[in-house]
């Protein structure tokens, strides 16, 4: 069984369709607002809403057994983890920092912040330093979404 980087609930909270053509920047929010998150999604492709939820899971490989993708996978041969989902990217984590974020009682509490490019469309996603261990930089990785 693969084990993800990132698997949770999201609900999109806003849209912004100017920026781009067709691009859309959604902002959503894991269901436990632990993880805030900025994704571009090609609108032509899949669209997504304000207010819907989405399963997110961000994996290292497509294989269902863990194991790494070595080549071209085609379609029908071989189980896989994309199967699953409505629509995939892959991409390279280029960069991660740290956010440090004030509370309502005056402590500060850090967050990570991970970057990943999906052939110039963007993935932020900042969360708890708990949720964000297995991240680390250059890692080729696996978006996948699916409406709930």
């Amino acid at each position: 069984m693969a084990e993800f980087h990132f698997d949770e609930i999201t609900k999109v909270i806003g849209i912004d369709d100017k920026r781009y053509e067709k691009v859309s920047r959604i902002e959503a929010q894991s269901e436990d607002e632990d993880v805030y998150l900025e994704l571009d999604v090609h609108r032509q492709l899949y669209s997504m809403l304000q207010g819907e939820k989405y399963r997110m899971v961000i994996s290292h490989t497509l294989n269902s057994d863990g194991s790494a993708v070595t080549g071209y996978i085609s379609e029908g041969k071989q189980k896989s983890l994309a199967d699953k989902f409505e629509y995939v990217m892959h991409g390279l984590l280029y960069k991660m920092s740290e956010d440090k974020e004030k509370q309502n009682d005056g402590s500060n509490t850090v967050k990570v912040v991970v970057y990943i490019s999906f052939g110039g469309l963007q993935l932020m996603l900042k969360g708890d330093p708990l949720k964000m261990y297995k991240f680390r930089l250059d890692q080729r990785l696996f978006l996948l979404l699916r409406k709930i």
